[in-house]
């Protein structure tokens, strides 16, 4: 689109697209799968130490604060994480903005053998790629705070097959601007450069 889609028009996209089917079979397959032709995708990155940089990470996970906000935006109905519920992604890239669905797949919250939260969803036909995406902090047995982003995609509109390469290089771009932003979020966007892995 040319233009910013109106709050109407994302309304009409999420109850249009909440009808709707996955775009891929191997739902739940980002918890430990790598299913045969998608690229997988595993980034980690170190936010610090301690309860209060996990606490802090997992209310940013439920803001969605994760999503670069220079040019992402996420809209869904409201802020709680549940599983089936559907949300819009929007892109700004090269001026045009592109609308994207996606549904939480499922919600993580363990305790053992570590401390974990986050959740993953999974793209609908409206959305550029298929797969699937998962977004958890950890909190490790050492005290450590990590942001941990496990994805699986292949293209599926045919201006992202066309343009492969390039729709790589921008997933790899909201991987970096998403540890960024998380970073910031927890008060450690100092560290960046030397926390990334």
């Amino acid at each position: 689109m040319l233009t910013k889609p109106t709050p109407e028009r994302i309304r009409e996209f999420l109850k249009q697209q909440s009808e709707l089917h996955f775009s891929y079979a191997e739902v739940e397959a980002s918890r430990d799968a790598s299913p045969a032709g998608f690229d997988l995708d595993h980034n980690r990155i170190r936010l610090g130490v301690g309860r209060a940089v996990f606490d802090t990470a997992c209310a940013a996970l439920r803001r969605w604060e994760q999503f670069p906000r220079t040019w992402t935006e996420v809209h869904l109905p409201d802020a709680a994480l549940e599983v089936k519920k559907t949300v819009a992604v929007l892109f700004r890239v090269f001026g045009l903005w592109w609308m994207s669905s996606a549904r939480i797949v499922y919600c993580i919250d363990e305790t053992s053998p570590i401390r974990r939260f986050g959740f993953a969803y999974g793209t609908l036909p409206a959305h550029l790629e298929r797969g699937e995406e998962r977004f958890s902090i950890e909190w490790l047995p050492d005290d450590t705070v990590w942001y941990d982003i496990r994805a699986f995609s292949r293209p599926r509109h045919w201006l992202v097959r066309l343009g492969y390469p390039l729709a790589r290089l921008m997933q790899k771009r909201f991987v970096r601007d998403s540890q960024a932003a998380m970073l910031h979020a927890v008060g450690s966007l100092r560290g960046f450069r030397e926390n990334r892995m």
